[in-house]
Formats: C-alpha cells, structure tokens, sequence
C-alpha cells in the first residue's frame, strides 16, 4: 500500500514549481489531488487553465486521481470552493497545502499600497481562506464522529524567517503564516489535525524570473546534482501529510 492511500488533498498553486511537484508525488503515494492553480504570471496577474489542467493530464497518466481547479485563494468564499471540489469530487479531505504565491518586490520606500496587499493577500490572507474552511470541515466531521486525521500544511519562507531585502511584504507574509502554522496546530490539535509550516529552497518562477539575482546561484551544471530542483522539497511534503 502507498503511503497516502485513500487520503485526499487539495494542493493550492499547484501548476507549476514546488505545487507542481508537491502534487505529482502524493498522488504517485495514492492520494486523489485536487490541482488548484489561477494560472497568473509569477506577480499575479494574468489567469490560464493550462498549468493546471497539465498537472492533472500528468497524474491521470501516471495512473494517479486529480481533478483541476482554477479558483483564487485570494477570494473566501472560492476558497471554500475549493474544499468543496474535494468533497464533491473525491467524497472527503485529508491534506490541504498552502503553496500559492506571488512575488511583487520592491524596496520599502518605493513599494506601493498596491504591491503590499497583493502579496500579503495572495500568501498570508489566502492561506487563511483555504485552511478557515479545511479546518471547520474537519472539526465538524470529528465531532460526528467520523476521524479524518486532518493535516496542514503552509508554505513559509527563509524570507519570512531570516529577512531579504526587497521583500518586506513577501517575508512579513511568510512568517506570517508560519505562525499560523503553530497556532493552527495548537487550536486543532484536540481534533486530530496537525498543522506545519516548511520553509523550502529552489528553482521556481519566482527565484527565476520574478528575483534573477537569486536565479544566478541556484543554476545546475552539467553532470551535478541538482541541489535547487522542486522535487526535492515534495518529498518532506509527503511525510507530513
């Protein structure tokens, strides 16, 4: 039996990068996925099905379960839609990852209101959206009894817990919702969930294109192995959940 049999997760920004590979592989452990993404470019705007519908044709060839989902985290009540594609979908959730995000930076004195909102809202607010109504769901189902053993998992940053210059909103976000993570933990622990926090490394949009000066020190040579690869960080995902 895989490690994730019968479990179902809802995996946010899960077109590409981290998200990407984060899905690919608890599906390939048996869990039934759940691939949201909005499909904007990597400062949020702009919207594809593409990159998530790709993730979805991946798994389904593979032999895995996943359906595709297109709704902003940003919004509350789509947020709830997107636990509810799970429910309605696959009849329950287990795993719920955190992994949307955008990057707009800008020196303090130069960001604008515009650029602050729209990176807290998408990390910080839209982490709270999707696991405000994961974890009423599964408060609700324990206490009727039915134990889904619930996990959370968020998405935090060396950003958020050592400090980059240039990303004052990114990095107050991602501690930001790295606490959540221990809050969450503490507030559902009686609920058989669990709530965590990782703070990966690696080659994705938004250390390529979106901050190239970071790109520079992560680029693979020939015949090296690839320490900044997404994959790598799927792994410890799968353990959590």
């Amino acid at each position: 039996m895989a490690l994730l049999t019968g479990k179902v997760a809802v995996i946010t920004g899960a077109g590409r990068g981290i998200g990407r590979e984060e899905a690919l592989l608890l599906a390939k452990h048996g869990a039934k996925v759940v691939v949201n993404d909005l499909g904007g470019h990597f400062d949020g705007t702009g919207q594809s099905r593409s990159p998530a519908e790709d993730v979805v044709k991946e798994i389904r060839s593979a032999g895995g379960e996943a359906v595709a989902n297109f709704e902003s985290v940003t919004d509350f009540k789509a947020a709830k839609r997107i636990i509810d594609c799970a429910i309605d979908n696959f009849g329950k959730l287990n795993i719920v990852v955190n992994n949307a995000g955008i990057l707009r930076d800008r020196m303090v004195f130069n960001m604008s209101e515009e650029d602050w909102d729209a990176v807290v809202t998408v990390h910080l607010k839209g982490s709270f959206n999707v696991a405000r109504h994961a974890t009423a769901y599964w408060r609700e189902q324990h206490k009727a009894g039915n134990v889904l053993n619930g996990r959370l998992i968020n998405t935090s940053s060396d950003s958020g817990i050592l400090g980059n210059a240039g990303q004052s909103n990114y990095g107050a976000a991602k501690a930001a919702v790295a606490a959540m993570a221990v809050i969450v933990d503490r507030e559902m622990s009686r609920y058989g969930v669990t709530a965590n926090a990782i703070a990966p490394v690696a080659r994705t949009r938004l250390t390529v294109d979106a901050t190239p000066q970071t790109a520079a020190g992560m680029t693979q040579k020939a015949g090296e192995w690839d320490a900044f690869t997404p994959a790598h960080v799927a792994p410890l995902v799968a353990w959590l959940a």
